[in-house]
């Protein structure tokens, strides 16, 4: 794989392993990708298959036992932990399965918390909070709390808050999960635009066919290991 200048994530020979002697189990194996800005890379796989742990060390959130995740030219896999809180905060959004929403805030609260830790003054953040709900078509739930939200618009209130602080790559771990598979395909249509559209890069795992129709490249992966990668 060539390091282009456009090149924004870039995992070279990553492994992780759990355990140690005999209970040792290799979750991922040597595994190296690149990931461009724009660009919407589905990771593919059964459960059981390395998918969310590769993301995990994607994203920071895990760090590999061999081998580099490169965030531009910073290595982020042996970053120390409070710069590693940094890229989480700044250049990381982070969408997931079972939504995160904090169940006594407001969709507009719960996609200003971001904001709020990065120190943003309060009349920027009301702007951006503002921006983001119409973005994900909820401008008119601004004041409902997860609760009294449905599940695809609870998820929107997670792609928003994902966005708030402009990452450079989101991460989903089987983002519609828990969505039926119109809402699912609906949420992905607008996870693609966003992509497109904002030239955020990302990251998606999933085994639905209909999230991978929508990748610009899927790479699949069988007990830890990266068997193929199509376009």
């Amino acid at each position: 794989m060539s390091d282009s200048p456009r090149t924004i994530l870039t995992a070279r020979s990553v492994s992780r392993v759990f355990g140690a002697g005999r209970a040792q189990v290799a979750a991922c194996t040597d595994i190296s990708l690149d990931l461009s800005p724009a660009e919407m890379l589905v990771i593919r796989g059964r459960s059981g298959s390395g998918k969310t742990t590769l993301l995990n060390l994607l994203g920071g959130l895990d760090r590999p036992t061999s081998g580099t995740v490169m965030l531009g030219d910073v290595d982020i896999s042996s970053a120390s932990e409070a710069e590693l809180v940094g890229i989480r905060r700044n250049d990381f959004g982070f969408i997931f399965q079972s939504f995160g929403l904090i169940p006594v805030l407001s969709a507009a609260e719960n996609i200003e918390v971001p904001l709020r830790l990065v120190g943003m003054a309060q009349k920027e953040r009301d702007a951006r909070v503002a921006e983001l709900l119409a973005a994900v078509g909820l401008a008119r739930h601004a004041e409902q709390r997860p609760s009294e939200l449905s599940g695809g618009q609870q998820q929107r209130v997670a792609i928003a808050r994902a966005l708030a602080s402009n990452p450079k790559v989101l991460f989903a771990d089987e983002p519609t999960g828990q969505l039926d598979s119109a809402t699912g395909a609906a949420m992905m249509d607008l996870f693609a635009d966003v992509v497109h559209n904002q030239g955020v890069a990302a990251i998606v795992t999933t085994h639905d066919p209909i999230l991978m129709a929508r990748a610009d490249r899927v790479i699949e992966l069988h007990d830890g290991r990266m068997l193929a990668e199509a376009s």
